[in-house]
């Protein structure tokens, strides 16, 4: 039997986004972003607060880049969702990591984090119950160690971080345990 929970954000996984921005000094800020999302084969979708030192300086550069944290940055990762660039100017010198300029746009990469987006800002959707920023990925980069033979992404040796708002943890993703588009062929040719 299942039990009343009342009104929770209940999804899961929710991915663990680096949203990285340039100020109007060139400045990096970096934040935390769990809720955001593809929407579309090459633009990304992130729901960010309207007070965020990131969103001005998204407003501002018309870029920005979305990296997945993974867990060997867990750390720092979790820093950039506590610490706000509004009230702390040093928050990215305050890590120690390193950050280079994209040569697609207008944003700064994060060297440790392994799979980054680079993104132009598309459109500000704000209507009474959503805002959002929607970023165009014109290019993605990924370190050569979580890249397959083929060269495409192995979720197993990216160790994505994943949020869990239920307990708020943050958990890494695993093993592969079906392929898409196949697991459930047979029950589609039922009749």
């Amino acid at each position: 039997m299942k039990k009343d929970l009342g009104v929770i954000p209940a999804v899961y996984p929710m991915p663990v986004l680096m949203v990285a921005a340039y100020d109007e000094n060139e400045k990096v800020n970096v934040m935390n972003a769990a809720w955001g999302q593809i929407c579309d084969m090459d633009k990304i979708i992130l729901f960010l607060g309207e007070d965020r030192k990131t969103l001005a300086n998204i407003k501002v550069s018309k870029a920005f880049s979305v990296a997945l944290a993974d867990e060997a940055h867990v750390d720092v990762a979790d820093f950039f969702g506590i610490a706000s660039g509004n009230r702390i100017d040093d928050k990215f010198e305050r890590t120690g990591y390193h950050a280079y300029k994209s040569d697609k746009v207008h944003a700064p990469i994060i060297e440790e984090f392994p799979l980054t987006m680079e993104c132009e800002l598309a459109e500000i959707v704000n209507t009474e119950n959503v805002f959002g920023i929607v970023g165009k990925i014109v290019n993605v980069k990924a370190n050569e160690e979580v890249l397959d033979e083929k060269g495409k992404v192995d979720v197993t040796k990216l160790h994505a971080l994943m949020f869990d708002q239920f307990r708020n943890g943050y958990y890494s993703t695993g093993e592969k345990v079906a392929q898409a588009w196949n697991a459930g062929k047979d029950i589609n040719l039922r009749k």
